[in-house]
């Protein structure tokens, strides 16, 4: 079995304790071949695309790395940018981003991949990518409504690490950890913390005994912190419980690792999720400039393998929130094989309101799309409601009610339309009439 190379203090494990090796993993018919990996005296880095946006920051902020260091996810994890010392390395600091740093205990630290920090702007404090990585002094005022667990996953939560909110699917943790923490994030309270909140294999087996245990989920979406953060053996040993159980449909990863770390998507990686299908994959894409050439190829083995990738955007004031940067992201996508899946108001978590935009300016945003671009580039606009009330879509109002037994429409350029629908039953929700 191949080294596991070391981590730092408070990275993922390379291995979990106590879990089943590999080998001998039975998957249901049709067989498999055997999982046993090939012996190697040393960790496989693959030949991966290098933009010459990140070779120039790596040659300048990181010139003891090769290409081969640079391509290796574990280096990119060992390497993270964690510390005020190393944004000020590479970051014109604002006094508030300064002050921010410092403040800060607990959950929700700093961590940003190299590749990452490579993205970033050293001088533009307000550049969008910058914004969502790097903390700023709103973080600790508490607006109304705000809450530390505002989605109620706690309350939905039957045995550790397991969100049942919906009848037929559930919510796994599966991990604390992510490479970078976005500092809008709905479990900011648990991610990247220490001990309370790891994900333990005596909880892991509880929550998979529970799902095999109720034969009303057909669908397990796999999240964390971020499950491709886990290394090739723990999360094949997650995914293979979970494809033996017979009333387990298909399985969902919610991941922002092929954005922020595409060195993670291996062609071992690859490889060990083809064999679970149907598998689906949703992506965490936050704005244009996010889709590199890394990225484009990260995007591209997942694509290559048979697994559907759908994009799912948070909106972010000051960062994606207009009709312009959405449509360069959403088409950006499609390029290299991401359907932009939702588009999330951002969740009401504690210290987020410099984040939030009126939810008007979401169905602003998918009314400049629709009719304006192909329907595949237009994502559904949610609001995931508080406490457990679970995802609720809002689009721009094409149904302006009901004369007679026709149904007047709007369509995306403002044109009134009839369309005949007598008996149509719709009636109770529309008005009487037409619109004034």
């Amino acid at each position: 079995m191949p080294r596991a190379l070391p981590v730092a203090d408070g990275e993922p494990p390379s291995a979990m304790p106590g879990a089943p090796a590999v080998p001998g993993l039975t998957l249901p018919p049709p067989a498999s071949p055997s999982l046993t990996p090939v012996p190697s005296p040393r960790q496989t880095v693959p030949r991966l695309v290098v933009s010459p946006r990140s070779d120039a920051f790596r040659r300048r902020f990181y010139p003891e790395a090769t290409l081969r260091d640079w391509n290796d996810w574990r280096w990119q994890n060992r390497h993270r940018v964690r510390t005020l010392t190393d944004l000020e390395r590479m970051l014109d600091l604002t006094p508030d981003e300064r002050d921010a740093i410092q403040r800060h205990s607990g959950s929700l630290p700093v961590g940003i991949t190299p590749y990452y920090a490579s993205l970033l702007d050293p001088a533009d404090p307000l550049q969008g990518l910058r914004r969502t990585v790097v903390p700023v002094g709103d973080e600790y005022l508490r607006g109304p409504g705000e809450a530390d667990d505002p989605l109620g996953e706690d309350g939905t939560s039957p045995v550790p690490g397991l969100v049942h909110r919906y009848p037929d699917r559930v919510l796994l943790l599966v991990t604390n950890f992510c490479s970078v923490y976005c500092r809008y994030c709905t479990r900011a309270r648990m991610v990247g913390a220490v001990g309370e909140r790891s994900i333990r294999k005596h909880d892991l087996d509880a929550a998979i005994d529970y799902i095999e245990r109720t034969p009303a989920i057909r669908d397990v979406l796999l999240s964390g912190g971020d499950p491709l953060s886990l290394d090739d053996e723990r999360l094949e040993w997650i995914v293979g419980r979970l494809r033996r159980i017979p009333h387990v449909e298909f399985i969902r990863i919610g991941s922002k690792q092929p954005v922020v770390q595409p060195q993670r998507v291996t062609p071992a990686l690859v490889r060990i999720l083809k064999r679970y299908h149907p598998l689906w994959m949703s992506l965490h894409f936050t704005h244009p400039d996010e889709i590199t050439p890394e990225v484009a190829e990260s995007c591209g083995r997942l694509a290559d393998a048979g697994i559907p990738l759908g994009s799912q955007t948070v909106l972010l004031k000051g960062v994606n929130d207009d009709v312009a940067t959405m449509r360069r992201l959403v088409h950006g996508l499609l390029r290299i094989r991401v359907r932009p899946y939702y588009l999330y108001q951002c969740d009401p978590i504690t210290g987020s309101a410099h984040f939030r935009t009126p939810v008007a300016k979401g169905v602003e945003i998918i009314r400049g799309l629709r009719g304006h671009t192909t329907g595949y580039a237009v994502p559904t606009f949610v609001i995931d409601a508080p406490d457990g009330g679970g995802k609720i879509p809002l689009s721009p109002d094409y149904l302006g009610g009901r004369d007679g037994d026709d149904l007047l429409l709007t369509n995306y350029a403002g044109g009134q339309y009839r369309y005949p629908d007598p008996g149509g039953d719709v009636s109770a929700d529309l008005p009487a009439s037409g619109p004034p």
